[in-house]
């Protein structure tokens, strides 16, 4: 088979929120995260300078905040930031649910025995 296949709401929930795929759908390259967030809720603020992750955030119904480092970034529906990795964020909900597409990606420059990049997985911190 060419391809792999998975509904997100059969993984189970990290954080309340996060339903993390790239293991279900064998990524080597790339993370996927879905996160339905529930009115109120927020995660921790974390960084990926460590595993060096650079991220996307793309917010794909309601409205949040993403705090990013000490800046807040209204977020709209269609709205998508990137994040470097050594910048601190956090996911601030609102008073209605939203869910977002988070894309993450490891460094290359850390590349695993066969070329491939390595990931180095720490944890969403929700």
């Amino acid at each position: 088979m060419s391809y792999t296949k998975t509904n997100y709401e059969d993984i189970d929930k990290v954080s309340d929120a996060m339903h993390f795929l790239r293991e279900p759908l064998e990524c080597r390259q790339v993370g996927i995260t879905i996160a339905r967030c529930e009115p109120g809720w927020s995660s921790q603020p974390h960084d990926h300078t460590e595993d060096e992750h650079e991220e996307v955030y793309v917010l794909i119904t309601g409205s949040a905040t993403v705090r990013v480092d000490d800046e807040d970034v209204s977020m709209e529906s269609g709205d998508a930031v990137s994040i470097p990795p050594a910048a601190t964020r956090q996911i601030r909900n609102g008073d209605e649910e939203s869910a977002f597409v988070l894309v993450s990606a490891p460094s290359d420059s850390d590349d695993s025995a066969d070329g491939s990049p390595s990931w180095r997985l720490s944890g969403f911190q929700g």
